[in-house]
């Protein structure tokens, strides 16, 4: 596992785009992307979106991420963090 960002592509609305994102949030993006039966390309579109002018798409998807666990936390209760 990388601790390093690397450089991934991505397609957002028809153009060719790349983000650099740790191994760690790149595997947990797939994952949640394929949950949700969606491509991944869609998803990230869809971060893209909402996301605000000033926040780059890389960290746009990390806090996404974040959100995303942190919501299945919380759902799952306080014994999930032990």
């Amino acid at each position: 596992m990388s601790a390093r960002p690397v450089k991934r592509s991505l397609t957002l609305k028809g153009h060719r785009t790349s983000v650099s994102l740790e191994d760690p949030f790149w595997q947990e993006f797939r994952r949640i992307a394929a949950a949700k039966g969606k491509p991944i390309n869609a998803l990230a579109a869809e971060i893209d979106a909402a996301r605000d002018l000033e926040t780059g798409l890389a960290s746009a998807i990390r806090l996404y991420v974040l959100a995303h666990l942190k919501n299945e936390t919380s759902r799952e209760g306080p014994s999930s963090l032990v």
